[in-house]
């Protein structure tokens, strides 16, 4: 087993049981408890996992939301074919939302050049990097700045969503479910995802593996409410296919 995919396991079950212990995780991957303590560290800097005495658990317990930059740099590569695959689903042209996120933000980066786009964004970042494209149309989403994810909430936000039409919304969670559908920590930034979808013709969820089967205290939308389901091959086929019975199409880049 790589590195990579022992400290995915070791992220997948302190996330289902509340925490996990080092000399426990040692024995179980046949290890020494060095190599679990550098695999810890490792998903301690990626934000995912907070260091405690003996173990660690998953960051979502403690209430905390790691931020932007910080997941910026997880799962860089799964999230490149995740924007490359959501190319698809743009419009030759009209109006598209594209939620804050990183993921998101990398379809951002790639937009072709040729489409003339009205693009609604509720991130600042997002909004200058788009800003310089003489083809799009950039509208911002004014309100509160969470300076956690960059993103703008509150009633500023949501009003003008409230009069806009788009073709499609390219959204981001922090957990998807069967059972309890998109999820995020922040039940402002909840109330902006869900109005998006609400404004969109179609919804597009980007998401890498690692978000399924995670749940965050807001629920804003369920799964028969999104179109399409992007993610990366590490999602499971069965996993995929449970969710697909469950109403969207689902793309594994």
């Amino acid at each position: 087993m790589y590195a990579e995919e022992r400290q995915q396991e070791i992220l997948r079950r302190a996330r289902a049981v509340g925490r996990v212990d080092v000399v426990t995780l040692a024995e179980e991957f046949s290890v020494t408890t060095e190599t679990i303590r550098r695999d810890l560290t490792a998903l301690e800097r990626a934000g995912v996992l907070r260091r405690v005495h003996g173990g660690a658990i998953p960051v979502e317990r403690l209430g905390f939301e790691p931020a932007l930059a910080t997941r910026d740099e997880v799962m860089t590569a799964e999230k490149e074919r995740i924007a490359k695959a959501a190319l698809a689903e743009l419009p030759e042209d009209g109006a598209v939302i594209i939620d804050a996120g990183s993921t998101t933000g990398r379809l951002v980066r790639i937009l072709p050049a040729d489409r003339e786009l009205t693009v609604i964004v509720n991130s600042p970042p997002l909004a200058t990097a788009l800003a310089a494209r003489p083809n799009l149309s950039v509208i911002m989403l004014g309100g509160r700045l969470r300076g956690r994810t960059l993103a703008t909430v509150d009633d500023w936000a949501l009003r003008p969503l409230s009069m806009l039409n788009v073709d499609v919304a390219f959204m981001a969670a922090n957990g998807c479910s069967v059972e309890k559908g998109l999820t995020t920590p922040d039940p402002a930034e909840a109330a902006i995802k869900r109005a998006m979808i609400k404004a969109a013709k179609r919804s597009v969820l980007l998401a890498d593996h690692t978000k399924f089967g995670d749940t965050y205290l807001a629920r804003f939308a369920s799964l028969q409410e999104i179109d399409v389901v992007i993610t990366d091959t590490g999602l499971d086929p069965a996993s995929a296919a449970e969710m697909a019975a469950a109403g969207p199409e689902v793309v594994r880049a």
